[in-house]
């Protein structure tokens, strides 16, 4: 028996019954089958290489995989019906953990920079769907055999009835999934709110401040203006004064 699916009978489904208060065994959700899909948008110009994608899925799923072929012709990409696009292969029972196993504990460390998967990739019914862009991280690749680097698809279809369930299952197994960023309670907004009505605050005192001072200098400059302009004046009634204490003292 693979060992995530007798983790699974023996562990996790115990603990999910409990955590998801279910009163009914059959209820707990179940991984069903792992579908795992490779494009080989290539195989239109070169034939061959349709065979070597079959060879590297069959080598890291460990089971024969199916070509799929295009349903309808697409003539800006020179495709026509029915010729081979990719390959794929589903996965079920002993297979399906074994693959599983693999991936979380040998394939995903071997990615550059891996900081977790991304927890809202389901797609509402609990379902979890992930890309691969290199093969070579499944050790049974030899880097130096394959022709080419291949990224695939990978499903995973739970029996889950929403995303919060296929969450659960999958945190049991291990997956690495990245936490998901907490909602903002309302009074953590309304705290937010009055801290940048505070910070707000000092600006506007600070501009009406530089908005009086330069009111001031505007008025002092002014009056300054004002008291040139009449300096003149004095001196020419200085003057007048001055001429008439002359004539005053010829007489």
């Amino acid at each position: 028996m693979a060992r995530l699916k007798e983790k699974y009978n023996q562990e996790i489904k115990a603990n999910l019954q409990k955590k998801l208060g279910l009163s009914n065994a059959m209820e707990v959700p179940r991984i069903k089958k792992i579908t795992v899909n490779m494009g080989v948008g290539e195989a239109v110009q070169d034939k061959k290489t349709i065979e070597k994608a079959v060879a590297d899925l069959e080598k890291l799923a460990g089971q024969k995989a199916l070509i799929t072929r295009a349903r309808k012709s697409v003539a800006s990409f020179k495709i026509r019906e029915g010729m081979p696009i990719g390959v794929k292969v589903t996965l079920r029972r002993e297979r399906m953990y074994e693959f599983l196993d693999r991936l979380i504990n040998v394939a995903l460390p071997r990615v550059r920079d891996f900081r977790g998967l991304n927890s809202k990739s389901f797609d509402g019914n609990g379902n979890y769907s992930l890309g691969i862009k290199e093969q070579i991280i499944f050790p049974e690749i030899d880097y130096d055999k394959i022709d080419k680097i291949r990224g695939l698809d990978i499903s995973i279809t739970t029996s889950a009835k929403n995303d919060e369930e296929g969450l659960a299952l999958l945190k049991e197994f291990n997956f690495p999934l990245k936490d998901a960023p907490k909602k903002k309670t309302t009074e953590e907004s309304e705290s937010e709110e009055i801290i940048e009505v505070a910070d707000a605050e000092p600006e506007e005192s600070k501009e009406e401040v530089i908005e009086t001072a330069d009111a001031v200098n505007e008025a002092e400059e002014k009056a300054a203006a004002e008291t040139s302009d009449e300096e003149p004046e004095s001196e020419e009634v200085s003057e007048t004064e001055d001429k008439e204490t002359e004539s005053e003292k010829k007489e």
